[in-house]
């Protein structure tokens, strides 16, 4: 049996409601608050960085300079070629002398929506033309990553003979095809 409630009991059910979103704000509500206002904070010292950045040239300029340059991948065909001519060309300006680049067969990992495509080359250089490649690679727009990089040198001879000997390479590079 359903007993209806009279103004009084309405009341006292009101009260105790709005009672109970009192003290949930006050609980929980200057928390929230001062998590609010820590994040408009910081989302002000960003906007005021990025802001610092635009009006700032010489700044844009060495950003531009850090940034990798990027080409969106091409269909698989097109893109080995425009790869493998970059990278043999970076090789060569690096003064590597290395063995024909070798494909590896393309594979698509889970969750890219691209295939990866990876070239490996051996190769013999010095120590100081293979970091020049290394530091030169950024400049290439279809690289990916350096997926392996094996240094191999001859362990017999002393460290400082060991300076301006070849040192044989096997180096394994990536880029994202269609």
């Amino acid at each position: 049996m359903v007993r209806k409630l009279n103004t009084r009991e309405k009341r006292v059910l009101l009260l105790g409601a709005v009672s109970a979103v009192v003290i949930f704000v006050f609980t929980y509500g200057s928390k929230g608050y001062d998590h609010w206002s820590r994040a408009r904070a910081t989302l002000a010292a960003a906007k005021r960085k990025i802001s610092e950045v635009e009006t700032d040239k010489s700044r844009q300029a060495v950003l531009a300079v850090m940034v990798p340059v990027c080409e969106t991948p091409q269909v698989e065909d097109k893109q080995k070629f425009l790869f493998r001519d970059t990278l043999h060309g970076q090789l060569k300006k690096a003064g590597i002398k290395t063995e024909l680049l070798q494909f590896l067969p393309v594979r698509k990992p889970r969750g890219l929506s691209y295939k990866v495509l990876k070239i490996k080359c051996k190769g013999k250089c010095k120590l100081d033309q293979l970091l020049d490649l290394l530091a030169n690679l950024k400049e290439n727009p279809y690289l990916v990553g350096v997926e392996e990089l094996r240094i191999q040198c001859d362990m017999k001879e002393p460290p400082e003979k060991r300076k301006d000997k070849e040192i044989e390479i096997d180096l394994t590079v990536s880029t994202f095809v269609r």
